[in-house]
């Protein structure tokens, strides 16, 4: 088995893999796709230490008046928006700060560390919430949307081996 590590949207076919892993959000009309995860969000976060210096901010919108700690993913061709959604009401938000990531690593670094606001997988910083040492903000923007998938082509004909590594990875929660 070989696994490769990528956070672009690679085409499986093209580069000759047997399958991938996608959000459920991203996956390809013509593909057979099985969730091996949950549903999750993305959720703002701050160290306390920012938030002595800066109101919370209310609205997504407010984003724009804050040191935010960007992504920077090569999917979407230069720095990630940041998305929400509220009633059903998406919204991308555009937002400014002195620090860029492709880690998501030092994005909680930078923000433990009271550099700014990040945008995070909630069970990520799940434990920096807990322990107080982030606060997370914009709670009712953050809606779940669908969690990891294993996709393959619909016309592979599948090994033995393949079929139990589908079966092992199913989500059963």
């Amino acid at each position: 088995m070989e696994i490769t590590v990528d956070n672009g949207l690679a085409n499986i076919v093209a580069e000759r893999f047997d399958a991938g892993v996608r959000l459920g959000e991203q996956l390809a009309k013509d593909m057979i796709a099985v969730r091996i995860g949950p549903d999750f969000r993305m959720v703002v976060v701050g160290a306390p230490s920012y938030f002595k210096r800066r109101e919370r901010p209310k609205r997504p919108q407010d984003l724009t008046q804050h040191a935010c700690i960007n992504i920077r993913l090569p999917t979407h061709g230069g720095i990630y928006a940041w998305e929400f959604e509220r009633r059903g009401r998406p919204l991308k938000v555009r937002v400014d700060g002195q620090l860029v990531f492709n880690s998501t690593t030092l994005r909680i670094k930078a923000a433990l560390a009271g550099l700014g606001l990040a945008y995070i997988a909630e069970d990520q910083v799940r434990t920096q919430l807990a322990k107080g040492q982030l606060i997370q903000v914009l709670d009712d923007w953050c809606a779940p949307f669908p969690g990891y998938h294993l996709y393959y082509p619909s016309r592979r004909q599948s090994a033995p081996a393949f079929a139990l590594l589908v079966d092992a990875l199913r989500y059963r929660g």
